[in-house]
């Protein structure tokens, strides 16, 4: 394709916006200068202000094209689409602000990324816009942050590794959060209340939120996993808790299963969960993540309840953890694989920053570069998973340049 830019960042004013613009910007600067790339959001004003920001917390001169735009006008959607290689969009909650943007994409054959964590927005692009992203040629990858591309590389990467070691991929994994420290931001806890709120009078909705199989629906059903008490862990000793991402993993992971049936078995199994550790410490500490997220729930659930979480315990829109507390923050997971013959075999994902913004943004970043540069030239266009399109160039990219490693251990 020729288009004026490689790629535009859509959202580059909102809290992860700004972090990508960074880590966009310093990738390019120091790696890649021959990427050519502009800012995209509602107001002038906003964009020139973050611009004199990143320049100043990089220590350059930067000079990004800026384009005014509304995401909810499909003619400034059309515009940006047609004017790039790769939109990348951090503008969420995206089932109220990113159809328009999707559709532009899946139309003019342009390639598309975010970091949505919305099953219910990723439904209904697949849905409506599926066969018109085939037809242009434009890949549409969704849920390139911490949702999802650690569980989903993790998944693939470890299937690959039981191929090779064993003759046969797993049947099963389990993917366990061993360690974690990062915070969420406003319009990640938006984002959630958004959709809550949405599924208490949505019953359609509810059944996409509680179906594994709601994004991979050629894939053969089997009945998976779905931790949602306090349970003792079969993998290894201790207590697991729910893990509030793992809806939307599950989903991408078992869409890759789908796409990719050289590497997945009939009757995949794939679950998630939070190991608190072992012994009475590691009960309690399963107990009160459990409660934790239970009071969120149902709290988001009913009007009054939501309007206290909202104006005095949630954190607001457009903000959210401070940059040294990105830098501070890690993610440990772990996908244990079983095969049909009993053989085991365990992969770790370790990322150094904070998992939703420091590491979201540079996984973000690398994702966006692939689809510009490294995409074979045969690729079908269409709805891909992270892992099924470009897990091959992603995974290196990832460890050189964003802090992600994704190893195998004993």
């Amino acid at each position: 394709m020729t288009r004026e830019y490689d790629l535009i960042l859509m959202g580059a004013t909102s809290f992860v916006g700004q972090i990508t613009y960074r880590r966009l910007a310093e990738y390019i600067h120091q790696k890649d200068p021959t990427l050519t790339f502009a800012i995209a959001g509602r107001s002038t004003e906003k964009l020139a202000s973050v611009q004199r920001d990143v320049s100043q917390r990089l220590n350059l001169k930067l000079d990004t094209p800026m384009i005014t735009v509304n995401s909810m006008n499909a003619a400034d959607m059309k515009r940006v689409a047609q004017s790039a290689k790769v939109v990348i969009s951090t503008v969420g909650p995206f089932d109220q602000y990113g159809e328009q943007l999707v559709k532009a994409c899946a139309e003019n054959g342009t390639h598309y990324c975010d970091l949505t964590g919305e099953p219910n927005f990723i439904a209904d692009m697949l849905e409506r816009y599926e066969a018109t992203a085939q037809n242009s040629g434009a890949c549409i990858v969704h849920c390139c942050g911490f949702d999802s591309l650690p569980s989903d590389l993790g998944a693939y990467y470890l299937q690959q590794q039981a191929k090779a070691l064993f003759g046969e991929p797993c049947q099963e994994i389990d993917m366990r959060v061993n360690r974690m420290a990062g915070t969420l931001s406003g319009g990640t806890m938006a984002s959630m209340i958004n959709i809550v709120k949405k599924a208490k009078d949505d019953k359609a909705l509810r059944k996409t939120l509680m179906n594994p199989y709601a994004l991979a629906p050629d894939l053969k059903k089997v009945k998976q996993k779905f931790f949602n008490k306090v349970v003792q862990d079969k993998v290894k000793p201790g207590w697991l808790a729910p893990f509030m991402m793992a809806s939307i993993n599950t989903k991408i992971v078992l869409r890759t299963a789908m796409q990719r049936p050289d590497l997945f078995p009939e009757n995949f199994l794939y679950s998630e969960a939070m190991h608190m550790g072992d012994g009475p410490g590691g009960k309690k500490r399963a107990k009160r993540m459990a409660l934790g997220l239970g009071v969120v729930a149902i709290g988001a659930a009913i009007a009054p309840a939501r309007w206290v979480l909202e104006k005095f315990v949630l954190p607001k829109p457009g903000t959210g953890p401070s940059e040294q507390a990105q830098i501070d923050g890690f993610f440990t997971i772990v996908h244990y694989g079983t095969t049909a013959k009993g053989e085991k075999i365990a992969v770790e994902v370790h990322g150094d920053q904070d998992p939703g913004y420091g590491s979201t943004a540079k996984m973000l970043t690398q994702a966006a570069v692939v689809l510009a540069k490294e995409l074979p030239s045969d690729q079908a266009g269409g709805f891909w998973t992270p892992a099924a399109i470009m897990a091959e160039s992603l995974i290196p990219r990832l460890s050189t340049h964003a802090g992600v490693s994704i190893k195998t251990i004993d």
